[in-house]
């Protein structure tokens, strides 16, 4: 099953890094490490294979894509290399990198990006697109009238007012070109109930929100085990640090408190009740594309003995959220073929917020998915 793979914020670390991983693997110079998708539980046929993914994508840089991934290679995120070894295939791939179009009404616009996908569709001959957005983490937008309902949203699009964020708008075309949509970042994306009912009535599925690639990830594993040891969590802190693109744009407030609010929310899912403490995100320049979470938990234990947890995590966001990318396209594109529309909340294992999910500890999480790829065998196109 030949898969799109159109990433939103193409030219950006953590797509290059993807667009870098997945080139690799279907040249067999590297491991699959970190795709969960080729562990044993999750293997079915009903995926595309990693080499049957085709990539192109948006992005309002211009940075070509060997430079990119030239720079990453230079900050030690991805092997030197294999950036030489695939040169060629990154300008092939540059050849389907497009700047995001941008019309005099935001339908224009939405008219144009899904014009964009259906010629990328056409031109490789493919079964299914998936559009996985990596951009910059968005401001929670204001509500709007017309997020509520699809006919009144597409009435306002057509007017000079901005209705829709830049995520939600991509969803939009998205759906409107037959197209899933997975959203990697905290920002709207399909998370209004208008874009949910074009999703239905397209009969396209959609995932999110915002990666769980390390800190929040933790959290989901040691969260669960507070909870069944009936250990009380008085508070619970963390401290990110972070450089690179992502946490230069982190460094505004409204994206920050955007993203903040999603790394908690898993505590109170989890425990069934919010502890105090905070989550802070800091940009430290000199990290590049790396970062660091250091955690303080305290916590009671039998007889209210206070006790206390810390932890530290290093890695490279860009790494650790590639394979994951490559998951993602590969379960939506099968739950697409499968006949699924909508939000896919068995997805959840993937994410901080996770859209109609209710389950946030990740074993829990990791059952659903693996029942999950058991159903989508009998889909067909």
């Amino acid at each position: 099953m030949r898969t799109g793979v159109w990433l939103v914020g193409a030219r950006g670390s953590v797509a290059v890094t993807s667009i870098v991983g997945a080139l690799a693997l279907r040249a067999g110079m590297a491991e699959p490490t970190g795709c969960v998708t080729e562990l044993p539980e999750l293997r079915s046929p009903a995926l595309p294979g990693l080499a049957d993914l085709v990539i192109g994508g948006h992005d309002i840089a211009s940075t070509p894509l060997v430079k990119k991934a030239e720079a990453l290679a230079a900050a030690g995120v991805v092997p030197a290399r294999l950036v030489d070894a695939l040169h060629d295939e990154l300008a092939a791939v540059e050849r389907d990198v497009h700047p995001l179009p941008a019309g005099d009404t935001q339908a224009e616009t939405a008219r144009l990006v899904s014009a964009d996908l259906a010629a990328f569709r056409a031109r490789h001959e493919l079964d299914h697109v998936v559009v996985i957005n990596v951009a910059n983490t968005e401001p929670l937008p204001p509500s709007h009238p017309a997020h509520a309902d699809l006919a009144a949203l597409e009435r306002a699009l057509a007017g000079t007012e901005a209705v829709l964020p830049p995520s939600a708008l991509v969803a939009y075309a998205a759906f409107h070109a037959n197209c899933s949509y997975v959203d990697f970042t905290p920002s709207t994306g399909a998370c209004l109930p208008a874009l949910d009912e074009l999703a239905h009535r397209m009969g396209t599925p959609y995932g999110g929100r915002d990666g769980k690639t390390g800190e929040t990830l933790l959290k989901s594993v040691l969260a669960p085990m507070f909870a069944l040891r009936n250990l009380r969590v008085r508070s619970w802190s963390g401290i990110n640090l972070l450089g690179g693109g992502d946490g230069a744009n982190l460094a505004e407030p409204a994206a920050n408190a955007a993203k903040t609010a999603s790394k908690q929310r898993v505590l109170a899912e989890t425990l069934g009740y919010q502890p105090q403490g905070t989550t802070r995100i800091d940009f430290v320049d000199d990290l590049g594309d790396f970062k660091t979470a250091w955690d303080l938990v305290t916590f009671s234990g039998f007889l209210g003995t206070p006790m206390r947890l810390e932890f530290t995590w290093q890695g490279c966001d860009s790494a650790l959220a590639a394979p994951l990318v490559l998951d993602l396209a590969r379960l939506t594109a099968a739950a697409h073929r499968a006949g699924r529309s909508g939000p896919l909340p068995e997805l959840a294992f993937f994410f901080k917020d996770p859209i109609g999910a209710s389950a946030h500890a990740l074993t829990d999480q990791w059952q659903a998915l693996v029942e999950f790829v058991g159903t989508l065998g009998a889909g067909t196109d």
